[in-house]
């Protein structure tokens, strides 16, 4: 499971299509409606908010907003609740440097054109959930091929 903390829009077509699914995913997760993946550290950030269905029912209502404006057909009504005024939660710069690359390593094989696009790029945007704060890379990641 992966829960982007870049902005949907930098996303390949496949990327963004499972970033749906694994979203809602993790809605059922929070719900308590799985018994699996109740301990991933992709959660971790959500868990950690005031009403973790809520906070990730509206990071999927902005996934859901960049499906809809590439003319895919997302289902809304499976989002369970999201609040576009929720104080929005912290990611480091760190992280998000972090998933900049992690994605151009994904990109360079499984889409060379999307990866042409993205890879000059240095301002990256956070999720709209997400308000970037100064720091590393955050402490659940599960660092792995993607370095800084």
């Amino acid at each position: 499971m992966r829960l982007w903390s870049i902005h949907p829009k930098y996303l390949d077509t496949q990327g963004l299509l499972a970033l749906w699914r694994e979203g809602l995913l993790a809605q059922k997760v929070l719900l308590g409606l799985t018994k699996g993946y109740v301990n991933h550290p992709q959660l971790i950030r959500f868990k950690r908010t005031t009403n973790p269905p809520l906070y990730i029912g509206t990071y999927l209502y902005y996934v859901y907003l960049e499906g809809i404006r590439r003319g895919y057909m997302f289902n809304s009504s499976k989002i369970r609740a999201y609040d576009l005024t929720l104080e929005r939660i912290p990611v480091t710069v760190g992280q998000l440097r972090y998933e900049h690359q992690h994605l151009l390593n994904k990109l360079r094989t499984r889409s060379p054109t999307h990866y042409g696009v993205i890879k000059e790029l240095r301002d990256i945007e956070p999720h709209p959930l997400f308000k970037l704060v100064p720091g590393d890379v955050e402490p659940w990641e599960r660092r792995g091929s993607a370095l800084i």
